[in-house]
């Protein structure tokens, strides 16, 4: 049994393998009692998700992911308890969507130049209605059997620099804390550890960032310390999570792995609630059972 807590996950809604329903069942399985869905610009997966929880006992906490871009590399913003319903908010969301199909050929074309032909459609079919991204375009290759994994073609052709990356449409992370603040979220920086650019928090807890992704997979314990104690310094919550994204993604994630105490969900629906001070008190949290889930489901059935 891994663990309580788990504040980041990913279902086919983005780039994960497991439909909602399915990560909900593997959380059970694996003792997760608060749940976070954080696809990539996407919420899709959130009502299944829910309704599935809902018989299970396990909370489900809505968040998302936001990809930036910055020189050399990519930070990632995740938001929780957002107001994910909100129509701008989706409009928001479906605008980064079809920026990721546009990546997408573009991708595909630096490959064809190198190379590798590969078609947008292939990628599509293996994204179905998910959120499209390199991951998928790293599979199509894999497929095509231009590369033996998926962690290959990230390693080779698609990381931050790589020759077949092309750049997004400019969001940066102030941009991404920014809109999840909007939505009565909270912003937290997923896995800084991986971007090496923890010279940026400073200037991002001015924007507004409310947290660091501090228990990860890829940390190390002097990470982890370190992000500990930046979050003290900074009035941050200190939040946690597996990253995963299913079977066989070239990943070592294990759902409900690293362990993350529940005082961390205790905290980040604290912080949720210090950013929304007007929210009434029915939206602050969701029990299994209820119909119409607000903004930030919590409650401790179990606890």
């Amino acid at each position: 049994m891994a663990g309580g807590v788990d504040l980041h996950s990913h279902t086919t809604a983005s780039d994960g393998v497991l439909a909602p329903r399915e990560l909900v069942r593997l959380a059970v399985r694996h003792g997760v009692r608060v749940l976070a869905v954080t696809d990539h610009d996407s919420t899709a997966g959130l009502p299944e998700a829910i309704e599935e929880a809902a018989g299970h006992g396990l909370e489900i906490v809505p968040g998302l992911e936001i990809n930036c871009d910055v020189p050399g590399s990519e930070i990632h913003v995740l938001g929780y308890c957002v107001d994910w319903q909100a129509e701008w908010f989706q409009a928001f969301l479906a605008g980064q969507r079809a920026e990721r199909a546009e990546r997408v050929h573009r991708m595909v074309e630096r490959l064809t130049e190198l190379g590798m032909p590969l078609t947008a459609d292939e990628v599509f079919a293996i994204c179905k209605e998910g959120s499209p991204g390199r991951p998928h375009v790293a599979q199509a290759m894999v497929a095509r059997g231009y590369v033996k994994s998926v962690r290959e073609a990230f390693d080779r052709w698609l990381h931050a620099d790589g020759p077949a990356n092309v750049p997004r449409r400019r969001l940066t992370p102030g941009d991404a804390v920014a809109v999840i603040r909007r939505a009565h979220g909270v912003p937290v920086l997923a896995h800084p550890g991986l971007a090496n650019r923890d010279a940026m928090i400073p200037e991002l807890v001015q924007a507004g960032l409310a947290g660091i992704e501090t228990y990860y997979p890829e940390h190390s314990a002097g990470q982890i310390e370190a992000y500990l104690a930046l979050c003290r310094r900074h009035g941050l919550v200190a939040t946690g999570g597996s990253d995963y994204h299913g079977p066989h993604t070239g990943r070592a994630a294990t759902l409900g792995s690293p362990h993350v105490p529940l005082e961390v969900w205790h905290a980040l629906r604290q912080k949720a609630r210090e950013l929304a001070p007007d929210a009434p008190e029915s939206q602050e949290t969701h029990r299994p059972g209820e119909s119409e889930p607000p903004p930030c489901r919590a409650g401790h059935p179990r606890a």
